[in-house]
């Protein structure tokens, strides 16, 4: 039975707008941190979300979205216009994406303290807002998990070294850090991921996930090392897929009492069963959500039936 404490996640919400060829465009709504809090609601999970939305039709539709699956969304009321992406498909679905976006966000305070935070993507190195959110996981994180995702978007992280230190402050914070292989190819160019990830443990975080495509993905800890394949499906399109991943890696480490304060120690020492579990929930919450248009993550009932084709 998962935790059903609060989540708390904090970042961006952006209109997805996928074009195709001889099609009209389509707006999804989206953001790596909110396809999480989407993605966490529809598990079950009582999850706040942070962030901003503009008045405006985006806005409404990605509000009314979240609200629909049961996530909390609390804004800081800035009239800024809501972000957009505009999303290109190559030939066997993974998305490129151009964006307009100003991440301005002012301290929010949560109706209720957290079990655990969430942050990430743009919300973790974009200024002005991503001194607030940095503030706000340094002040959580003493009585809360914390789990990070950089999700980079290279046309937005500025100058390479300093969004590399920007998201190596954020990965120290964090208990569980996820990242995909091509996250680490922009950030060190050259390493192996592997590498990579055991030096992100050694900065402070319990678990270092790395996904890895269609060869699967891998988890890292002290003393353990886990790999798991991708699951076999039809992929319509790769938006928000390592979004789906992390909401059902979270979604896993409640289920096995992995989150909150009085999980912290326990994750350090949970070994290669609990591990290969979450990857298996992780990498199905990805299988689901590739499957079908956009990021769509899957609820309970989708879930359960994707592990047992697993």
């Amino acid at each position: 039975m998962p935790d059903r404490s609060d989540l708390l996640v904090i970042g961006e919400c952006v209109a997805d707008i996928v074009r195709l060829p001889g099609e009209a465009a389509r707006v999804h709504p989206g953001g790596s941190p909110a396809n999480v809090a989407l993605g966490l609601a529809r598990l079950a999970h009582a999850t706040t979300l942070l962030t901003q939305l503009g008045p405006d039709d985006n806005g409404r539709l990605i509000g009314d979205h979240l609200a629909g699956a049961g996530v909390e969304v609390r804004t800081d009321g800035a009239p800024v216009p809501t972000p957009s992406a505009a999303v290109s498909l190559d030939r066997d679905g993974r998305a490129a994406y151009a964006f307009e976006i100003a991440w301005t966000l002012a301290p929010v305070a949560p109706a209720r303290p957290p079990h655990h935070v969430h942050t990430g993507s743009i919300a973790a190195v974009m200024e002005p807002g991503s001194a607030t959110v940095l503030a706000a996981v340094e002040s959580l994180r003493t009585s809360a998990t914390v789990s990070f995702d950089p999700n980079v978007r290279p046309a937005l992280m500025g100058e390479h070294d300093a969004a590399v230190r920007r998201i190596e402050r954020c990965v120290a914070l964090g208990d569980v850090v996820k990242a995909s292989d091509e996250d680490l190819a922009w950030l060190y160019p050259g390493e192996e991921p592997e590498a990579v990830a055991e030096r992100w443990l050694d900065s402070g975080p319990a678990l270092v996930l790395v996904t890895l495509g269609d060869k699967g993905a891998l988890a890292v800890s002290a003393g353990v090392r886990v790999a798991v394949g991708a699951p076999v499906t039809d992929v319509v399109d790769t938006v928000g897929a390592g979004d789906a991943f992390m909401s059902g890696t979270l979604h896993a480490l409640a289920a096995h009492g992995l989150l909150g304060p009085g999980g912290r120690d326990p994750l350090r020492r949970a070994g290669r069963a609990v591990l290969a579990d979450v990857l298996r929930h992780a990498a199905a919450s990805a299988a689901v959500t590739v499957a079908r248009a956009g990021a769509n993550p899957p609820d309970g009932a989708e879930l359960r039936a994707a592990l047992a084709r697993v």
